[in-house]
Formats: C-alpha cells, structure tokens, sequence
C-alpha cells in the first residue's frame, strides 16, 4: 500500500536512541535543550520550547496570553479538532470562519472580520497544507481589530515566516508530519517574557526540572503558576535533532513532487483541481485535491485502494463535529462544507518518486474517468 504519509526513520534514528538509553538520563534534559536551540536557529529566533504535541503547545500558548472565560477565538473549521479544542480547554469560545476559496482554502479575512465581535480577543491561523496565510494581510486585520495572533503550524515547520505573524508559533512532530519525534511539538515566540512563561508552564509551573536541579545539587523548588504536564523527554530530543538536519532536503523533496502532481493533475485529469495554483511559501506537507462536482468521492477512495494506494480527507469540518454542533449550534460555513466534501488527499512524502506519483495521477485520472461515465449513464 502506497501510504498518504510515510516517516522516515534509519540507523541515525537508531542510534540516537540506543545512546539516550545509554546515558541514563530518559526525562527533560541535555538533547530537549538542544533540540529547542537547533529548532530555534532553523527558525531565525533567539529560542523554542519543546513539548509532547502540538495541541500541548497551543493550549500552553493560549494559555501564557490570557485567554479564558469571556473571550472569543477566531478558528478556522477546516482544521484538525484540537486547533479548536484548545480555545475550550482555557474556557474560551470558539468562533468558526469560512475559509476564502476552494482555491485557497485558508481562513477567509473578510469572513474573519465579519463575526469579530467585542469580545473577539485573538485568531488562530493554520497554515493548512502548509501554504502560509497572508502574513501583512493578517498581522493589519489584527492591529485595526486589537487582537492576538497564534499560527497553528502543524502543517509548516523549517520556514522561517512561521512564527512572524503575532504572539507564537505551535507546531507538530506527530508521526506523518514533515519530520517527526513520534508525538511531539515546539512553540517559538519572539517575546522572550512570553516564551519563559510557556517554559514553566510546561512542567506543572515548577521554578526548576529535575535535570537543572541535579546539577544545581539542590532538591528543592516552587511553584509560582499554574502548570501542566506538557515535557518532551530526551529519546523524543533525540530523535528530532537527527531529523531537523534533514528536514530542508525532505521539504525540497515534497517541493518537486508537488510541482510533478500540478502539471500531470493538469494534462491527465483536468476536470480535478489543485488548490493554491497562485504560488505561495509552502512546505507542502499534504497533497490535497479537489474532486469535480457529482463524482462520488467514496468511489474514488475505493478505486485508488484497490490498487494500492491510500488516500484521506483533511478535514472534517470541525463546525459540523458532534460535540462543535453542540457547543456552537447553527454555524453554517458554505465554502468550507462544499471544499471539505469534495476535497481528497493524495500521497505525498519524500519517499516518493516522480514515477510514483505518475502512478496515482493516472489511477486518479481513470477513476475519476470511471465516475464520470456512470454518472453520464445514470
């Protein structure tokens, strides 16, 4: 089976983790510090903070700012759910915004602004697929309007842009991201007042970690601030200082293996479009792809795994979720419904070659081809 997402993981790997077992030393400690520093200059900022997700890193994020009871988030539906679960874990609210265009669907501006309201505090910018929002677009929205800005980017690590919008920057190193420490996540915020807050947030609000106490040779330590659980360990560190120095040369990668899906998408099966066809900075994470109106997209999915290759969605629409329905009755967000019911996702990881991806536009092409007929036959 050709997966959507594939790590890549070898001896490096391997060793790296065969010599954290050897020191002795699995908690927070000496290769987390490093793994923050490395993660920081490949970044272009003066520090990061290392944490065990990515939802970790935005409930910390909204956190450290304030945010709670009262406050309204502005969130994009098309999303993964914890963008908006961490608005409710500090007592926020949620509220959904359409996204521009099946072109680009990011978080529509306009539709942003709309349903600001006076208690509109900050929005939360995902940087789907990959593609960056409008940074100077975003960043005078939020100056007229007063709020705070926070970049989910899950989808984006290794640019320097991300975490140049507003407060800070959450990202990902779950298992089919563009690197990965199994689970895992990092912050980057240019308020350094800000980011040392995040820090001690992350180990239950303690003044000091078990490493710096060791070689500090005092037990003893405070609590100032509320905290949470939220540490990276060193095999996870460990881990992601291997993959962060291939981290450019993968996203160079899925780069080329984009621009081959545009251009066959376009010669092979030209009634399938491919979002974001303006160019913008992208680490292109995922291959996502839009299904003409009326073919029966579960079709589609069943063809391409008969013949071995896996595909998904991103995403469900959050709004629509149960629990979303509940909490937030009567969001109706047409672009978004109508992108996310037709959009499909094609493999797209540096394992891949030009030969494959040949493969899964021309197995697209017939089974969409095959849809087409039964459609016109119906």
């Amino acid at each position: 089976m050709l997966l959507v997402a594939e790590p890549i993981l070898g001896p490096e790997e391997k060793t790296a983790l065969a010599e954290v077992i050897d020191s002795g030393w699995l908690t927070m400690g000496d290769r987390v510090r490093a793994f923050e520093q490395a993660f920081a200059e490949v970044h272009g900022v003066e520090d990061s903070v290392a944490v065990n997700s990515c939802t970790a890193a935005l409930h910390l994020i909204l956190h450290a700012l304030g945010l709670g009871p009262g406050d309204e988030v502005l969130v994009p539906a098309l999303t993964f759910v914890a963008t908006a679960n961490c608005v409710v874990y500090v007592g926020a609210t949620p509220i959904f915004v359409d996204i521009e265009s099946a072109d680009v669907p990011l978080m529509s501006l306009a539709d942003a602004e709309a349903r600001c309201t006076a208690r509109t505090k900050a929005v939360i910018l995902v940087h789907f697929a990959g593609y960056l929002a409008d940074r100077e677009a975003w960043r005078d929205f939020a100056r007229r309007k007063g709020l705070l800005v926070i970049e989910d980017a899950a989808h984006a690590p290794g640019l320097r842009q991300v975490g140049t919008f507003g407060e800070a920057a959450a990202f990902s190193f779950y298992g089919n991201k563009n690197m990965t420490t199994a689970e895992g996540g990092a912050i980057i915020a240019r308020d350094s007042a800000l980011l040392e807050t995040i820090r001690q947030a992350r180990g239950h609000g303690m003044t000091s970690g078990t490493r710096q106490r060791l070689n500090a040779r005092t037990p003893t330590y405070d609590v100032t601030m509320l905290g949470f659980n939220y540490r990276m360990d060193e095999m996870r560190a460990a881990i992601g200082l291997v993959q962060l120095r291939k981290l450019p040369g993968w996203n160079e990668v899925r780069s080329r293996l984009v621009a081959d899906y545009r251009q066959l998408i376009a010669e092979r099966c030209p009634s399938v479009t491919v979002p974001f066809q303006q160019p913008r900075l992208s680490t292109f994470h995922i291959m996502p792809v839009v299904l003409p109106a009326g073919v029966v997209r579960q079709e589609v999915i069943d063809h391409l795994r008969e013949n071995g290759i896996q595909t998904t969605i991103h995403y469900p629409p959050v709004h629509l979720m149960t629990l979303y329905r509940e909490l937030c009755p009567g969001v109706q967000l047409p672009r978004t419904e109508d992108f996310a019911l037709r959009e499909l996702t094609l493999p797209l990881h540096p394992r891949m070659e030009a030969e494959t991806v040949e493969l899964v536009v021309d197995t697209l092409a017939r089974a969409v081809q095959a849809e087409t007929v039964v459609k016109a036959v119906a």
